[in-house]
């Protein structure tokens, strides 16, 4: 039988890979007083780990019992586990991998070393074809969960584990600040692996069955659980640990699952107790994984759509020392977290909007200082970085909502004060007006606002708000094309698409459903809104709802109602108000949601952005 380690105090512990639970690991035993030696195979991994130890390592709850230990990454498998006294693996769960890995353990690991698998799924014993008999009497489960907010650790043997090895690993474990719990026996998942595989496993035979939709299980799973996240979403997998750094940046480290990795492990499970893999396994394969949705992981989405991070302007107005340069481009997480800020010092940002197939970059407009010709357009990468001027300084006056019609290139934007609809190329060139609203700056009927292009119909819109609160506010369309011989001084096919609204704002027309969104800042009741009319698809004009209604009010009660826009693929639309909240709703309407909320931004306009 194997003898315990000798002189464990003074010998480093080793784990084998630095990603996001490898380094968690060595940052638990590193808070124990333990020094530890990490293999990470991806020099590019290595600072990260490092840095995470460093930034987390006081936050442990074995931190200050001891002196913290060293933590050290290497490239090398031999290097790092030289003299460790335990050896975790966190390798990727394939079981080859696994095996090859302690076969490599045998021969490299000093030989009285303690060898443990973080695996999940397998059981330790199913690793061990390549191994002597000895070595096995050393080797043993440890698996981990997410510290620190989850500091159990289940252990387990692999029917040759030597007994002794475990009320000196719960010793071990206890001194290093997590909960250790010991399994009877070997078993294909830890105790709460296989609770949580009963309870994935019966929801989707819900799902299976129709019985419930995955919004509705999870609601019944917290309300009778008070847990935070039900089944249907961790099944589709993103776990974010937040930690912030400064009001300006956060730093987020995720760990993917998906529904790829749940039938995974639920196919152990078919296999291991001949379980019928129609509603689990099969289901999946089906319906999900076979057509790209694997969660939250993959552009497609999985039990739950895939929603899109938010790209919002925040004015600055809120800012009581320099108030004019003081907007900033935010870039905000599907949940609605704020993650960082991509542009600072920006001057009275107002719309937006992203060109994610060609130029990979963002356009923006910022309109500068009331009553002078100073507004401006920028463009940047999606990081923000490269900020670039599209056109001369003076050129414009005060720009508005923004938008990029991908098909042609263009981007169309509104001048308020300039009183014109302009289109141009993304890089600024060709710069071309579209629509003189009129020639009196003082006249605020003549103001042009919000813009959308719908090029199926050969149209596009835009609002001229007239005064606040007046009534005054109307809706334009025109020809994408200039009729012929006419200019923007001249044209005649300019058409009112509705006319005595509160005060409207930004606009966003869905081509497919032929329907127009656009917000209202307007006087309450009908102000304050997000409104949506139907368009005739053969004429591009206003088309009446039944009862020769002219448009619907989906959203009340907003404050200072401001941008706005659509994520046909989820059926969604977003909007925000100056009151500094961003909101999304069904495109009916329905299941409104505030997503994000500071009282010292003034939130305008809003894009959304796939990764």
């Amino acid at each position: 039988m194997t003898s315990l380690p000798s002189n464990y105090g003074d010998r480093p512990v080793a784990v084998l890979g630095g990603g996001v639970l490898g380094r968690r690991i060595a940052c638990t035993w590193a808070s124990g007083g333990y020094n530890v030696q990490v293999r990470e195979p991806d020099s590019k991994q290595h600072q990260p780990c490092l840095d995470y130890v460093k930034q987390n390592v006081d936050t442990y709850p074995a931190s200050g019992r001891k002196r913290a230990g060293t933590v050290q990454v290497f490239t090398d498998l031999e290097t790092a586990v030289a003299n460790a006294w335990l050896v975790i693996e966190a390798v990727p769960e394939r079981i080859q991998i696994k095996t090859d890995t302690f076969a490599d353990l045998e021969v490299h690991a000093p030989a009285d070393a303690i060898l443990a698998s973080n695996s999940s799924s397998y059981r330790s014993s199913e690793m061990l074809g390549k191994v002597r008999d000895e070595t096995k009497t050393r080797i043993m489960n440890t698996h981990y969960y997410m510290p620190p907010h989850n500091m159990v650790v289940e252990l387990m043997t692999d029917g040759f584990t030597n007994p002794e090895i475990f009320p000196f690993m719960t010793e071990r474990q206890k001194e290093v600040g997590t909960r250790p719990f010991t399994a009877r026996k070997e078993s294909t998942g830890f105790v709460f692996n296989r609770l949580w595989a009963a309870i994935k496993r019966e929801t989707l035979s819900i799902l299976t069955e129709g019985v419930s939709s995955p919004e509705e299980i999870d609601t019944l799973f917290y309300e009778l659980s008070k847990h935070g996240k039900g089944p249907c979403t961790m099944m589709d997998g993103k776990f974010a640990f937040i930690r912030k750094f400064s009001a300006d940046q956060v730093a987020n480290e995720i760990t993917e699952v998906g529904l790829d990795t749940v039938a995974f492990i639920e196919d152990h499970y078919v296999k291991e107790r001949g379980l019928s893999p129609e509603n689990t396994v099969d289901f999946l394969q089906r319906e999900y994984i076979s057509k790209g949705r694997l969660g939250n992981k993959s552009a497609k989405g999985g039990l739950y759509p895939h929603l899109p991070k938010v790209i919002a302007l925040d004015l600055g107005l809120a800012n009581e020392n320099d108030a004019s340069a003081s907007g900033q481009v935010l870039q905000l997480s599907s949940e609605g977290k704020l993650e960082r800020v991509l542009v600072d010092r920006q001057h009275v940002p107002d719309g937006i909007d992203i060109d994610a197939n060609d130029t990979q970059r963002m356009i923006w407009t910022c309109m500068g200082t009331p009553g002078k010709q100073d507004g401006a357009v920028l463009s940047s990468n999606i990081d923000g970085t490269d900020v670039k001027s599209l056109f001369e300084p003076g050129t414009i006056n005060t720009p508005k909502q923004l938008v990029i019609e991908p098909a042609s290139k263009k981007i169309y934007f509104c001048d308020r004060e300039g009183m014109k609809v302009y289109r141009s190329n993304l890089n600024g060139s060709d710069l071309e007006t579209l629509i003189i609203g009129g020639n009196d700056a003082s006249d605020l009927k003549t103001w042009c606002v919000g813009i959308s292009v719908a090029p199926k119909l050969g149209k596009f819109y835009w609002t001229q708000k007239g005064a606040p609160k007046s009534g005054q506010g109307r809706i334009f369309c025109a020809n994408i094309e200039m009729p012929a011989g006419k200019t923007a001084e001249t044209r005649d096919d300019i058409e009112c698409f509705l006319s005595d609204l509160p005060e409207p704002i930004d606009l966003e027309v869905d081509e497919e459903t032929h329907t127009i969104f656009w917000t209202d800042r307007g006087e309450i009741p009908k102000g304050n809104t997000l409104n949506r009319a139907n368009i005739d698809p053969m004429t591009g004009s206003l088309l009446l709802s039944e009862g020769s209604r002219k448009y619907e009010i989906l959203v009340r009660h907003l404050n200072e109602a401001i941008g706005v826009k659509l994520d046909q693929e989820n059926g969604h639309v977003y909007f925000s108000d100056l009151g500094g909240s961003i909101y999304r709703c069904n495109v009916d309407g329905s299941e409104k949601k505030k997503i994000f909320s500071d009282d010292n931004r003034t939130i305008s306009g809003i894009a959304v952005l796939r990764i």
